[in-house]
């Protein structure tokens, strides 16, 4: 469920390119610097639902670690309704997976932020690459 590098190239881009818009006066590239830094440190909440009638674990990224090698944390036996709200920040990208050994095609994870679906993913799909969104501050 490694899909964080392409989030880092996102960010190496972002960063690449305030600087190009900035220039490279020494003011201007404080500024850009600046707002990098904002992108990559501010927070941002998201809510992970996973639903299915046999759910037997649920893998997902829960705020810690770092932007490239977030924290995997695995909830097992979770129920067929789980909900839970992370904390995540800067391009840490907000990911969700569920497991369960039969009954896959009922299975269903989404990726909510500010009340709005950003991924989701049902049947076979949930299993097999579960809900990988791209951060919502580096879409901004």
């Amino acid at each position: 469920m490694r899909k964080s590098p392409p989030t880092f190239l996102s960010a190496l881009s972002l960063a690449g390119l305030a600087l190009a818009a900035a220039g490279c006066s020494g003011a201007t590239t404080d500024k850009a610097v600046e707002q990098v830094d904002k992108a990559v440190n501010e927070t941002y909440e998201v809510t992970y639902e996973v639903t299915g009638k046999t759910v037997d674990s649920v893998s997902f990224h829960d705020g810690g670690g770092t932007a490239t090698a977030p924290n995997l944390v695995t909830a097992e036996q979770p129920g067929a309704a789980w909900t839970k709200t992370v904390t995540l920040r800067g391009i840490m990208p907000p990911a969700v997976s569920p497991s369960s050994v039969e009954n896959t095609a009922d299975l269903t994870c989404k990726v909510i932020y500010k009340g709005k679906v950003i991924k989701e993913a049902t049947g076979e799909a949930a299993t097999a690459g579960g809900c990988v969104a791209v951060s919502p501050i580096t879409a901004q």
